[in-house]
């Protein structure tokens, strides 16, 4: 039976590429809709529920699991609700197109995806090395899924079904919209959009134009002429334009020195002026045009054009022009202003371009708790039978409460994917997911293991105006400093927790999402409330570095903040009665770090009796503003130029591994490297026994037998956490 199917789009819905209003998610949902116990996956399960074929089939490179934190259980889920049929592909084979055709064509198109992480992060460490187990595959087996996923399964299922439209999404394909430094192959790649063959590119927090796609599909709308969502991408010819209004500005000509353009000035008050007056020669005197009206003018001006950014066969043979290109598409990021963005792929009769449209408006507390109030199942497929899933494992009892992050931390592509507007749940909701969560999970013994998201507290902060909020065009909202336009109330938030922990059955409540400690310091509340309830035992922190040539890289808060959140933390816990820690988090051979800063960072770790058994080395993620800097040695943060600031990079494996051993400074395993890098860098009043040296002179007598022995260093693996002390 063929799905409630709602009209075409009114002139409401179907909107301008610029218009920053956008359609509702609620237009076109179904009552009432009759939900799947799970999304089939199999042709015996589409007879079950009386499908003879599907409308939508969503191809992933993950494990199938029915749960919010995954993201086709969440947009799958959300189509079902507005009437469309929705089946999955979970980790098909990807050698053959057969595989892609288990479910049969679907009606309107493939959704594709990697999954929840990108495929190559997915199974390279930051070494380059394939790591040896995947968290999103059952039995946590490698190998399930292929390297550039999202091109791999288009491709295939182009081949399955010629002529059925292609549709990409996820991270992998947001954060390859542009061309891209990409690591793992030491180049600059094309976007994801000519080399999968892709109809189009859903970016970002897609769901809003997802549904809206997906209605108009129905509706019979040609996919090549749906040109007008907000949050897509899609090949066109060069020199297409949505209307004739449209204009294009090279963005090499915006690049100025400071901001690439003037902001409109949201605070400007409109001049007193008399009427004007015509002189008695008939001549019009100068009228004073009212500051409202010069940004009405500016907003309706930048709605109406493109930035064209250096073509792919340029940024990928010029480092400057990478970087350059890098700025500019960070700057025009913001739903409020950003710009439609195009670059050209290609040379000659060839040459297509890449159009991108401004990014997704934001979802409304009513629409996130829409889309997480759907009826999931809250577990794995039941094919895969009793194998672990790791990444099941990790968030089966943890809940999403936000999305986005306004850090702008520049090795992070949270901010590239979700946005700096934060999303926000309603208590009302996530107290219901909480209470399904008691009542369907069997395995559920009164833990949940994280209320959080991106962050853990950065629930419902917002700018204080929203016109400053559509007209700024900052990188991050705390850095240098937190911005005075940022309302950093944690009050609903600790509302939120003290609501949580009321609920019937639910004896204990931790965070696990990462926490903001800079944020957190200016509500002593929060943290006391956070010390009090929350923590058990360790407390996961980020300061990633503590010399600020490193950390005005990172942009991120000066080391003084971590120390303040840490005195807080400790007086808390003595309060609390309780004996807890910090676990920090730090980065080694981010851009722009010395070795001397490596050394510094070992130097307070060892003063404040740090020893870290798990530690990071920064892995450039496509699209991010610290892989452009590693790639260009430029810093997109400030102007580019030939001659603009170089930023040095730890790339060498040897320079890569010293700086992880800093970071290790107390294992003995390391030492032998860092005794050579003290000498080399005029150092060596570190090398010795003394309370002030970093390494001792000799290596202990058991790990010189056992090298010189070819044995392993005894006493087994290191616990998988971060301690702290001896």
């Amino acid at each position: 039976m063929a799905p409630i199917m709602p009209s075409h789009p009114d002139s409401e819905t179907a909107r301008a590429v610029a218009d920053p209003v956008a359609t509702s998610l609620f237009a076109g949902a179904v009552p009432g809709c009759r939900a799947a116990p799970f999304l089939p996956m199999s042709r015996a399960e589409m007879d079950a529920l009386g499908w003879d074929e599907c409308d939508v089939i969503l191809v992933t490179g993950d494990a199938y699991i029915d749960h919010p934190s995954f993201g086709m259980a969440l947009v799958g889920r959300l189509l079902e609700a507005h009437g469309f049929r929705v089946g999955i592909l979970s980790q098909p084979d990807w050698h053959s197109a057969e595989p892609f055709r288990a479910l049969g064509r679907p009606r309107l198109y493939f959704g594709i995806t990697a999954g929840n992480m990108d495929s190559l992060v997915n199974r390279y460490t930051s070494d380059r090395k394939i790591r040896s187990d995947d968290a999103y595959t059952p039995g946590a087996e490698a190998g399930k899924r292929p390297d550039r996923a999202v091109t791999v399964y288009a491709q295939r299922a182009r081949e399955a079904y010629p002529g059925t439209p292609i549709v990409i999404g996820s991270i992998e394909a947001s954060l390859r919209r542009i061309a891209h430094y990409d690591y793992w192959s030491d180049k600059v790649r094309r976007s994801v959009l000519p080399d999968s063959k892709a109809d189009i590119l859903l970016f970002g927090n897609a769901e809003r134009a997802l549904v809206a796609l997906t209605h108009r599909l129905a509706a019979g709308e040609p996919i090549e002429s749906i040109r007008d969502l907000r949050g897509t991408a899609f090949m066109v010819k060069p020199g297409w334009r949505p209307a004739d209004e449209w204009h294009e500005l090279d963005s090499r000509a915006l690049d100025k020195p400071g901001r690439i353009d003037a902001h409109p000035d949201p605070y400007a008050m409109e001049p007193a002026a008399a009427a004007p007056r015509p002189a008695a020669d008939g001549a019009q005197p100068v009228r004073i045009v009212p500051a409202a009206e010069r940004v009405a003018a500016r907003r309706a001006d930048r709605a109406r054009t493109v930035i064209r950014l250096p073509a792919y066969e340029e940024v990928k043979d010029d480092p400057v022009l990478y970087a350059h290109a890098s700025r500019v598409f960070h700057l025009e990021s913001n739903p409020g202003n950003a710009r439609a963005l195009v670059q050209c792929h290609g040379e000659g009769p060839g040459a297509r371009d890449v159009w991108i449209n401004p990014p997704p408006v934001p979802l409304t507390t009513p629409e996130m708790d829409f889309v997480y109030d759907r009826p999931f199942a809250r577990a794995p497929h039941p094919s895969y039978g009793g194998a672990r899933i790791p990444a099941w494992d990790m968030i089966k009892f943890s809940i999403n409460i936000m999305r986005g992050c306004f850090g702008g931390c520049t090795f992070c592509s949270i901010t590239e994917h979700e946005g700096r507007i934060i999303q926000s749940r309603s208590h009302e909701s996530i107290i219901h997911e909480i209470e399904e969560i008691r009542d369907k999970s069997p395995d559920f013994k009164g833990h949940i293991t994280d209320l959080g998201g991106p962050t853990a507290n950065m629930y419902r902060m917002a700018c204080k105006s929203k016109a400053i909020e559509e007209n700024c065009r900052r990188l991050s909202c705390v850095y240098p400093g937190i911005c005075e336009n940022l309302d950093t109330d944690h009050s609903s938030l600790v509302e939120l927790y003290r609501k949580a922990r009321a609920v019937p059955g639910i004896k204990r409540i931790t965070i696990g999402s990462g926490l903001r400690y800079d944020l957190a310091v200016r509500s002593p509340e929060y943290v006391k409330e956070l010390v009090t309830h929350h923590v058990s035992g360790l407390l996961k922190i980020a300061p990633e570095h503590t010399e600020e040539n490193t950390l005005s890289k990172m942009m991120k808060p000066g080391i003084g903040a971590y120390e303040e959140f840490a005195r807080m933390f400790e007086k808390y816990s003595k309060l609390a009665g309780k004996k807890q820690h910090l676990v920090p988090y730090f980065i080694a051979a981010h851009p722009g770090t010395t070795d001397e800063d490596m050394l510094n960072l070992a130097l307070w770790l060892k003063a404040h009796d740090f020893r870290l058994d798990q530690v990071q080395t920064f892995l450039p993620t496509p699209m991010a503003l610290a892989t452009t800097m590693y790639h260009s040695r430029k810093n997109p943060l400030k102007k580019v130029s030939a001659d603009s600031e170089l930023v040095e990079t730890a790339r060498a494996g040897r320079i890569r591994k010293l700086h992880k051993a800093f970071l290790r400074w107390h294992d003995p395993e390391n030492w032998p490297l860092l005794r050579e890098a003290l000498i080399e860098m005029g150092r060596a009043e570190l090398i010795g026994n003394g309370p002030h040296c970093l390494v001792p002179r000799q290596q202990p007598a058991r790990l010189v037998a056992a090298k010189a022995g070819g044995g392993r260093k005894p006493g087994g693996c290191a616990k998988s956490r971060a301690r702290r002390g001896a």
